[in-house]
């Protein structure tokens, strides 16, 4: 009786015992090392800024406190850095990155060169959901949504998969926009440059949020005409601009809309490479989602215009569970939709 009472009570003992040598090994772990957080964009674009935002105070929220160092990687329209982070970075929870919103749906699409299975990423979370436009250079002849539809014009684009030019195929397509797509541009940055030189037109695909932001002045001095609203759901601040799913008359045209659209539910994600140790996926997890709460960071976001609507990690895995029962008739329209456009 004693004897089953002793190990009884040892096994009890050992039970929290585990679960604290497992949080002391994560700790020991990251104490004094680097985390590199991959940006697949060129420096100044929202996905960047939002990032170095994120740098600065992720790390208290990880268990030994490492440094999360930004490092940007772009190309491809930050097809370059989802592969990268992927199949090159190491697997031991000191890297992970952001990369387009788009890139989990690419290999349902095949638009790209993807070498990943968006379902096998760690997902750690995103910041916030997108609501993007499709806009011209005030001095450009395409000054609405009529005039787009039939006044050639030239839009920027970064590379398959990115939202510049998935949207602007999809728009070209489904609606026979007369849209030319100049597409390679490194980021953000780049493409803006290009529509203040007048190399484009404009450009579709652009976070509202962020021009609201960054282009502040822009918007304010009237320097951008604001085509369309490419949202599942109207963004307020434009009631006179019209949105894509209410100019949609067919189901083919819904659907097609719904999956690309769905994306910009994934907002400003962020993931780290599969098969990482579970525990350390699990604090990587927990620390972004205590830096969504963290007084700090939620100060300077909004000082800097940035918005801030979290999605967990979890809810991420939903979501491109989600898209990956999409019915094959409806990817089919939507190949074609972007197919088309590209020829």
């Amino acid at each position: 009786m004693l004897t089953r009472l002793a190990s009884s009570l040892l096994l009890a003992l050992a039970v929290p015992l585990a679960g604290q040598a497992k949080a002391d090994s994560v700790e020991d772990f990251y104490k004094g090392k680097t985390v590199n957080l991959i940006i697949g964009y060129s420096v100044g674009g929202g996905y960047d800024t939002y990032s170095r935002v994120l740098a600065q105070h992720m790390g208290k929220h990880i268990p030994g406190n490492p440094t999360v160092v930004p490092q940007n990687m772009p190309g491809a329209g930050s097809l370059k850095a989802a592969n990268y982070i992927f199949n090159v970075a190491p697997k031991d929870g000191t890297v992970f990155g952001t990369f387009a919103r788009g890139l989990a749906m690419e290999p349902l699409i095949g638009t790209s060169s993807t070498q990943f299975d968006p379902s096998k990423f760690t997902w750690l979370g995103s910041i916030a959901e997108e609501k993007s436009v499709c806009v011209t250079w005030h001095t450009s002849p395409v000054k609405t949504w009529e005039d787009a539809q039939k006044t050639p014009f030239k839009v920027a684009g970064e590379g398959s998969g990115s939202d510049p030019d998935i949207f602007s195929s999809v728009v070209k397509s489904l609606f026979d926009v007369p849209m030319e797509l100049v597409t390679g541009y490194p980021g953000t940055n780049e493409m803006t440059l290009a529509i203040e030189r007048g190399e484009v037109d404009g450009r579709c695909g652009w976070s509202w949020n962020v021009i609201k932001t960054a282009q502040a002045d822009w918007v304010r001095d009237k320097k951008l005409n604001i085509l369309l609203q490419m949202s599942l759901h109207p963004i307020e601040d434009l009631p006179d601009v019209p949105n894509v799913m209410n100019i949609a008359q067919t189901d083919e045209q819904k659907q097609v809309l719904k999956l690309v659209l769905g994306r910009q539910v994934m907002g400003r994600p962020y993931a780290a490479p599969p098969g990482l140790p579970p525990e350390r996926a699990e604090a990587l997890r927990k620390a972004f989602e205590a830096t969504m709460k963290d007084p700090d960071f939620l100060a300077e976001a909004e000082a800097r215009g940035l918005e801030v609507s979290p999605i967990t990690g979890k809810e991420l895995d939903e979501l491109v569970a989600d898209l990956y029962a999409t019915p094959k008739e409806t990817l089919a329209h939507a190949r074609a939709a972007i197919g088309e456009a590209a020829r």
